[in-house]
């Protein structure tokens, strides 16, 4: 019997309205393998589109073509169930041209469920997939925009249309994480029922992917703003601005509107877009790669929850990059609190129109200000739309760490605290640069000069800045934060405590303890690049010159002591060769190298070695304990492992408390044994058999024992401020010297250290180093102060003190306690004849190694 071939003239029309289709659209889409989809090759699948456009089915079946997935339109075969297509319209077509498609189930649906209930055996993978044709944050304020913008309500076929004409090469496509039908079903033997709850199921799965790509359903700003102005906390601050300044409530009301005009985003796609482009453009002139790690974990918690991003602040650079990077990944720009100094003219309305909110610097006595403030943004939290800010405050001038400032965090947790209407994750994100573009400036300000505020004509000249290379940029997203989570494990009745008491005492610890656990994973999310590795190696050598033989071996050597001594697994590790890392260093006009006879040399200039000072800041937190081993067994050349445990010990809550370390104070031992077996596997720490309890430097003429120096050298300038500042407090006795002049004279006396020698190093003597490092004494217990402002301390002040013998030289703890012994009234002139004298006259007294930090 000859059987004449049938023809799918549905499939071939299909086809060529998918070519047709694909002539104009360009898509994104997530997952781009079915290794990250996580698809069972033995389970069928069928996916779920939400809307019922022949568009949405043209797009799910190219993209599944394109990627190898399951077919969209090749039959669904399993037993006992046939069907000529694997997918199912959750939403069925509207009845006209610009009405709501109808709720009713799917028939495919009815029947998955049908054979699933009488067949225990059957199973399929559904596949929920979002399209989206153009994003925006949105209802808009113009029919206009509502055209150009995704919305809330279900398209017609006519909107379908222009959307794809507007938006089409702006196509974002996810597929969600296959689900087991099954699972779903949970033993309901109603038919009926089982269906509805899935479809409802689905409902509200797509709504939240629409959530994490357009925003919440903001209304319009004007209405926003009535919303803020009509809380019971703004009336009532409100009434109080009335009678306290005497007016008028309708003109406290102004005044409140002003604020609130003043603060609020105007959240625009017409400008978010354009600006996406416009970076797009930049960091491609700019920068070699922009590199993400980690965003895995971001996406996974973000449907249904608030995210408060947390980055480091490096630059102005990491806010536009944030939003650059979330919107390219398919998920909302948050609104990001910004200074009003950069509220200026152009550039404000344009930042403004991509989401950032402004906040004044200094809120004291302003009640009626930070009651609307506060408002605002317990408004934005309430509604789960994404914020972000910088718990650092400002920029990092040194390339630490900041300690946290908790304005914003408390105003987060506070706001948590009224609403808790969704689960609320703090996401810390780390940002590394290769190169800063304010790298300049930032030597300028340690050096003593005043900062200058941003204006339009810095933003011009920042054009010449197009035309330089600035390296490869890294965000590594750390672990996300729950803090309902944290504060069951700080307070575990918090959820009792009454919620009107902004100032009391386990609210504010709790804050605090924030901040804290944000710094620490955030530099446990630090990315070690290749110019972090060049700084470490350069600057812990004399003259900040090396054989590039040596180089080459110390960098080897960190690469190796990163990778085994228990650093978090968010840590990101470059591996790449040294000889890479100079060219790269060179390219990136960070080094000099010097041709010798006897081989070249790798030099920093002192003004390069200023800059790289900063990127071996951003890292020293992860060499801290390997740094501290070196430094005791350089120094004493030979030591018991207990006593080198010991005082570890005994410094490291203080490293841990400016340095924001990873590791807890429980697993501190495995830490450390790990550390030495790593130093010791390097050759770096020599132990005999005959004495396995003892360390031992390497003999002085082995390379090893410079390269062990070397090492040690990374941490020496943290433990000489620490010292200082212990120094200057025993020198003056409990109650006798106030935090502020504690601070000054620690800045003052470390500045003056700094000067005297031939390689200045500012960022050794900033200002804010030694006040964190009081305030890390006063958050141990280690001081308190009293009403007067006098701090006060006991003889556990001693016990860290005590390792100075062991940490370092003689004569850089004799320098360190003669520097404490200038009393305060002479500092400052102390000082000024310093600056006055030439900076390459050494002091007459020279201790060998030289204080001042590399």
């Amino acid at each position: 019997m000859n059987f004449l071939p049938t023809f799918d003239f549905v499939g071939a029309l299909l086809q060529m309205l998918r070519r047709l289709l694909y002539l104009w659209t360009r898509t994104q889409v997530f997952p781009a393998t079915q290794q990250e989809l996580k698809l069972q090759a033995d389970i069928p699948v069928c996916y779920v589109l939400q809307h019922r456009h022949l568009s949405n089915l043209l797009v799910l079946d190219h993209e599944c073509r394109e990627l190898g997935f399951p077919p969209a339109l090749g039959p669904l075969t399993t037993r006992p169930l046939r069907s000529r297509r694997s997918f199912f319209f959750l939403a069925q077509r509207p009845t006209k041209v610009a009405s709501n498609p109808r709720r009713d189930e799917s028939e495919l649906l009815s029947s998955l469920v049908a054979a699933a209930i009488n067949n225990p055996q059957f199973d399929v993978q559904l596949v929920p997939v979002t399209i989206l044709w153009g994003r925006a944050p949105g209802t808009q304020d113009s029919i206009l925009k509502a055209l150009f913008a995704e919305t809330w309500e279900a398209t017609s076929s006519l909107r379908q249309l222009l959307a794809i004409l507007i938006h089409g090469r702006q196509t974002v496509v996810r597929f969600n994480e296959p689900v087991s039908l099954r699972f779903l079903l949970r033993n309901d033997p109603n038919e009926a029922h089982a269906t509805r709850r899935l479809a409802r199921i689905f409902r509200v799965h797509f709504k939240r992917q629409r959530t994490l790509a357009i925003g919440p359903d903001l209304s319009h700003r004007n209405t926003q703003l009535q919303t803020l102005l009509a809380t019971p906390k703004v009336r009532a601050a409100i009434a109080a601005e009335a009678a306290e300044k005497s007016v008028s409530m309708i003109k406290a009301e102004q005044t409140a509107r002003r604020y609130a005009l003043e603060i609020a985003s105007d959240y625009s796609n017409t400008i978010i877009q354009p600006l996406i482009l416009f970076l797009n453009w930049v960091w491609t002139r700019i920068y070699d790669r922009i590199e993400v790690h980690n965003f895995d974990q971001v996406a996974k918690i973000a449907a249904g929850s608030s995210l408060i991003y947390v980055p480091c602040h490096r630059s102005h650079i990491d806010y536009l990059l944030m939003s650059y990077l979330l919107f390219k990944r398919g998920l909302t720009p948050p609104h990001i609190a910004a200074g009003s100094n950069l509220n200026m003219p152009l550039v404000g309305p344009i930042l403004r129109g991509g989401g950032a909110f402004f906040l004044r610097r200094k809120l004291k006595g302003k009640m009626l200000y930070s009651a609307v403030f506060l408002e605002y943004v317990h408004l934005m939290i309430e509604r789960g739309f994404p914020i972000e800010y910088f718990i650092e405050g400002g920029r990092s001038r040194s390339g630490r760490t900041l300690t946290p400032r908790t304005g914003m965090l408390g105003m987060t947790v506070q706001s948590y605290l009224r609403s808790r209407a969704r689960p609320l994750y703090f996401v810390p994100v780390y940002v590394g640069y290769e190169k800063l573009m304010e790298g300049g400036s930032y030597l300028a300000e340690l050096g003593g000069k005043q900062k200058k505020n941003e204006s339009l004509l810095d933003l011009l000249s920042a054009v010449r800045l197009l035309k330089r290379r600035f390296g490869t940029v890294h965000v590594n997203f750390g672990e996300p934060l729950l803090l309902s989570q944290f504060l069951d494990a700080e307070q575990p009745d918090w959820r009792d405590c009454p919620l009107d008491d902004s100032r009391a005492p386990w609210l504010r610890k709790a804050v605090d303890a924030t901040g804290f656990e944000l710094a620490r994973r955030i530099n446990a999310a630090a990315v070690i690049n290749p110019v972090n590795l060049m700084a470490l190696a350069l600057l812990s050598t004399t003259k900040h010159t090396a054989d590039i033989r040596a180089i080459h071996r110390q960098i080897e050597h960190l690469q190796f002591v990163a990778a085994n001594t228990m650093l978090p697994a968010s840590v990101v590790i470059s591996q790449t060769l040294p000889a890479v890392i100079i060219e790269e260093c060179l390219r990136l006009e960070l080094i000099n190298v010097r041709p010798h006879a006897l081989g070249d040399l790798v030099h920093a200039s002192q003004a390069q070695a200023s800059l790289l000072a900063y990127f071996r800041n951003n890292v020293i937190h992860l060499f801290a304990l390997p740094a501290l081993f070196a430094c005791l067994v350089s120094h004493n050349r030979i030591l018991s492992r207990t006593l080198a445990k010991r005082a570890i010990k005994g410094i490291y809550n203080l490293l841990r408390a400016e340095l924001f370390l990873p590791w807890e104070i429980d697993t501190l031992d495995d830490v450390i044994e790990q550390t030495e077996a790593t130093l010791i596997s390097r050759n770096l720490i020599v132990v005999r058999p005959e004495s396995p309890m003892v360390l031992r430097a390497p003999p002085p003429s082995d390379e090893a024992s410079a390269e062990l120096y070397q090492l040690g050298e990374i941490i020496r300038p943290t433990l000489e401020r620490q010292f200082l500042t212990l120094a200057l407090l025993q020198h003056h006795g409990s109650g006798k010297i106030t935090r502020s002049l504690l601070e000054e004279s620690g800045h003052l006396l470390a500045q003056r250290l700094s000067l005297l020698y031939e390689f200045n190093s500012p960022e050794f003597s900033e200002k804010s180093l030694f006040a964190n490092v009081v305030r890390n004494l006063i958050d141990a217990d280690f001081l308190h102060a009293d009403d007067e402002g006098y701090l006060h301390f006991d003889d556990r002040i001693s016990a860290p003190a005590a390792h100075a013998e062991l940490l370092l030289a003689a004569d850089v703890r004799h320098s360190i306690e003669r520097m404490a012994r200038v009393e305060p009234p002479s500092i400052e002139v102390a000082t000024i004849d310093a600056l006055a004298a030439p900076q390459n006259e050494a002091p007459a007294e020279t201790p060998s190694p030289p204080v001042t930090p590399q």
